[in-house]
């Protein structure tokens, strides 16, 4: 009995409309598995790509999508545990990042805590073309392809087995956030019961206001808009307050609300997860002096600001660069939303949209009018019920 066709959506570049193509069933080697798509969110990066922001050349078309929830349909023999030394078999629930590390660099090898600025990654949703076979490689699809001999640095990580799908498709973005935490930790700059700003009410400025309570914020306060459904979601999941920029429309209306509402002299340490170049300066004014700026927003080039490093200077700050995670961050992330999957509303942020061309194009639209807080993909629904 032949096996069916798989779906995949393609996009010819920026501004381009999704266009669903059918691939056949692929061979699964021996260190190779293909992966049924649970859940796949969009994610911002996505957006800028698709609004032609992304710095570097890109092998269009190719499939967007790298935020990944997924279960194992079929795997060769010596695909047998994921990058923790977890055994997986087929029906293992499982997520794959989208940046992995290729582990023999200059990075990989001498800075391993650094090995996200890896030389040679494999980028899921991004530098892998439609043109390569088997031409599965991103999460806007019906199915997902791994092959641990062609691409070596690929990285799978089992979720546990009673994990919504939906919940997996979050472990990526959450695991940035929790490495930025982490780097603050590290340079001294984040402890116990910090006062926490969050710049931006996207899903990252949502998932970072779990996280530093997670992590052990005392007080978390969130700057951004729009009031339905972002503001409002971001006090669900714990915000004490919040900040919207569509009623208080200046900086310095804004430094001012947010110093009223941390009291003393500023906050602990605030972060920017909005990828607004305008955040930093005014951002850094949300800090008490000796305070930490942390930012992890800016992940594609929006263009320059200008403002006065005097501040950073004068007000003696700690100012630190995220860029996404390494492969043992990842756990973290998978970790804490198991943990907490019933503390917080986390399925509340996803709105589900079918794996069709109108599905797909309508979930980046609604993404990119902010309508949503994360638009999720979902090409099986009865994974995920």
């Amino acid at each position: 009995m032949s096996k069916p066709e798989i779906r995949v959506a393609t996009f010819a570049g920026p501004g381009a409309e999704p266009v669903i193509q059918s691939v056949p069933w692929p061979k699964v080697p021996r260190k190779a598995a293909l992966i049924k798509v649970g859940a796949c969110g969009v994610c911002g990066t996505d957006q800028h790509i698709l609004k032609g922001h992304w710095p570097k050349p890109l092998p269009w078309p190719f499939t967007l999508g790298h935020e990944i929830g997924g279960v194992i349909v079929e795997k060769g023999d010596e695909f047998t545990a994921d990058f923790m030394e977890k055994p997986l078999q087929v029906g293992s629930k499982v997520m794959i990042p989208p940046l992995m590390p290729c582990g023999h660099c200059y990075y990989c090898v001498h800075y391993p805590e650094q090995a996200n600025k890896c030389l040679t990654p494999v980028y899921y949703g991004r530098y892998l073309g439609f043109d390569k076979a088997p031409h599965l490689w991103g999460g806007w699809a019906e199915y997902v392809y791994v092959d641990l001999e062609m691409l070596p640095g690929t990285k799978v990580y089992k979720l546990p087995d009673d994990m919504s799908l939906r919940l997996g498709a979050l472990s990526e973005p959450l695991t940035s956030c929790i490495r930025a935490f982490n780097r603050a930790t590290r340079a001294g700059g984040f402890k116990w019961g910090d006062t926490v700003v969050i710049q931006g009410s996207g899903p990252i400025g949502i998932l970072a206001v779990a996280a530093a309570q997670e992590m052990g914020a005392g007080r978390v306060i969130c700057v951004g808009a729009p009031e339905e459904p972002r503001l409002a979601l971001a006090r669900k999941f714990g915000a004490e307050a919040t900040v919207d920029i569509t009623k208080v429309t200046t900086p310095e209306a804004r430094i001012a609300a947010v110093r009223e509402i941390v009291g003393g002299f500023g906050a602990d340490l605030v972060m920017d997860c909005s990828g607004h170049p305008t955040a930093g300066p005014e951002g850094i004014e949300f800090l008490r002096d000796g305070g930490t700026y942390v930012e992890m927003g800016q992940f594609t080039d929006a263009g320059k600001i200008e403002t006065s490093w005097h501040r950073i200077c004068s007000k003696d700050l700690n100012v630190l660069g995220s860029w996404a995670f390494t492969g043992n961050d990842l756990p973290l992330g998978v970790d804490m939303l198991y943990r907490a999957r019933d503390k917080y509303p986390w399925l509340e942020m996803q709105t589900v949209y079918p794996f069709t061309q109108e599905g797909v194009s309508q979930a980046v639209a609604d993404a990119m009018a902010m309508r949503t807080v994360k638009s999720t993909i979902v090409p099986f629904p009865e994974l995920v019920a």
